[in-house]
This record gives C-alpha cells, structure tokens and sequence, in this order.
C-alpha cells in the first residue's frame, strides 16, 4: 500500500494521517491552512500546497473535511484527475445525501468508493483507536479496511453507499443523548448532597452505566482522562456534536422518523453554543444545565 493522499489535515485528519505514516505507508497530505500542512509535515507527511498535485501518483485518496458541500466540492476536482480504479475513502461526519453523491461520481469514474466516518475523538485519532463505519461495495470496503486498520481499532462494514455515514449520525444522536442525561443525573446529584465518585462508581456498575459516564464522565475525578479534567478542552467540540445532531434530525425529517430526544438534544446543544461555548468539548453542556438549574 503506497502512494496515499490525505486531503484535511486538522485535529483528526492530521494525526490520522501521521498514523499511516507511522505504519510506514507514503503520505502526501494537503490543507487549505499553512499551519496544518507544518505539523502534518513534522509527523512525517509529505506536505503540498496545490490540491492537484497532492494526488499525483495516488492509489488511495482520504478526505477528512467539514462538510458534504466540501467533500463534494473536492471530489469533484479530483475525481476526473484519477486513475480508473483508485480508491476514495471520505472519512468526513456529512449528510447521507452527500455522500451518496460523492459514491455516485466515483462510480461514474470508474473509482472504488468508500464512506468511513469515525468515532473516538482526538484521543482515538492520535491513538489509532478509531471505530471506522464504513458504507460502499464489498470490494471496495476490502480494499479500505488495511487501511483503515492503520487508524483505527475496529472497522465495522455498515452496509453499501452511505451505510457509514447513516451509522455514524445514529451513533451520534446517541452520544448526545446519553451526555445530556449523565450531566443531569451529575447535576441533580450534587443537589442532593451525593459526591461525584460516590455516584460514578454506582452508576458506572449498575444499569446507568454507558459510554458518556465511563469514558467521557463531564465531572472532574472518576475519569482521569475525560476533557473535565482538563478545563473541557475538546475532545469533541460541541459545535461538532451539534453538527451531527442537525444531521440526523434532518435525516428524522426525511424520512418521517419520530426523534423527539433527539431534537430536544438538538435545542440544548444549539443553545450552548450560541451561548458562545461551540468551542468547549460537548460534556461542558454540565455548566449549561447547571446554570438552568439556578434560573
């Protein structure tokens, strides 16, 4: 596996990148921002300043962009730049929609395409402990997992086009749930006089227990390494959890599918970062809820 191009470089596209590097594949990495191609370029990366010339010689193209408006806009630019039969992986969180478009111009291409968004965070892209959701073709999905296993911990086939990202904005709204109900139970429980610990370590080994507690606990103590310990630092931002929430309620919406914790998640989380907290890590809602509680 050589000649790997690596399109968005941030918080998870860069270390991502770095990671393939560090498995010894030869990666070609580009970024609108300067400052991302630099530390892109110190973990190893090839770095280029024109998309076209980071593909030249590709085998194996990645994105890991914003949104669908931006997959699309690159696919478009490099697609009819490539070999027959190159593979595209998008690893970007975007709407179903968009990434079935994105399948249908490789395919007219003659690409192998496939949708992997993931799930782990900062944490999991630095650490190569990614879940990868994958959507696209059996032939094509075999032809990503060697990859993807160079990033990630587990890679689950989701089904065909758009199968990773329908996965990934469930996986999500879940998330969102799930965080919203901890920092309540948290909040009511430093009401009624319960320490913090006292409460993880029942919740975390009774039918409370779920990810948002055990992983990414939003009080600091029982969980060392959660952003709560660490001033809410992201993590995972909450204008990105806010992002995927919008995204499956559009989803909700299109297919007339009943979410309403979802869209009550949705409202929560628009108000917090309208609040101007879009940048603490998603578990900071605590103090959201926490100032409720006292108006």
């Amino acid at each position: 596996m050589a000649g790997i191009c690596f399109i968005g470089l941030g918080n998870m596209g860069g270390p991502m990148a770095a990671n393939l590097v560090k498995a010894g594949l030869t990666v070609t990495g580009f970024d609108l921002v300067e400052s991302l191609r630099d530390a892109a370029a110190n973990a190893g990366v090839k770095t280029v300043t024109q998309l076209t010339e980071a593909i030249e010689g590709a085998d194996t193209v990645i994105t890991m962009l914003p949104a669908g408006a931006h997959v699309l806009s690159v696919w478009r630019e490099i697609v009819p730049r490539l070999a027959r039969g190159t593979l595209v992986i998008d690893c970007s969180t975007i709407d179903v929609a968009s990434a079935l478009q994105a399948h249908e111009l490789a395919t007219a291409a003659g690409l192998r395409s496939v949708d992997a968004p993931v799930s782990g965070g900062t944490i999991g892209a630095k650490n190569a402990t990614l879940t990868f959701m994958a959507g696209g073709e059996p032939k094509a999905f075999a032809a990503a997992q060697p990859i993807l296993e160079k990033m990630g911990a587990k890679i689950i086939h989701c089904g065909g086009a758009g199968a990773g990202q329908a996965a990934k904005i469930c996986n999500n709204m879940i998330l969102g749930i799930s965080m919203i109900g901890v920092c309540e139970a948290f909040s009511l429980g430093e009401r009624l006089g319960l320490s913090h610990q006292a409460l993880f370590d029942v919740a975390s080994t009774s039918s409370g227990q779920c990810w948002s507690l055990t992983s990414y606990c939003p009080v600091p103590g029982p969980v060392p390494a959660s952003p709560a310990n660490n001033n809410y630092k992201p993590g995972f931002a909450a204008a990105l959890m806010l992002k995927d929430l919008r995204l499956a309620q559009d989803a909700a919406s299109a297919t007339g599918t009943a979410t309403p914790l979802g869209t009550h998640a949705q409202e929560l989380y628009e108000a917090f970062t309208e609040a101007g907290h879009g940048a603490v890590d998603f578990s900071g809602i605590i103090a959201h809820l926490r100032r409720q509680s006292r108006e």
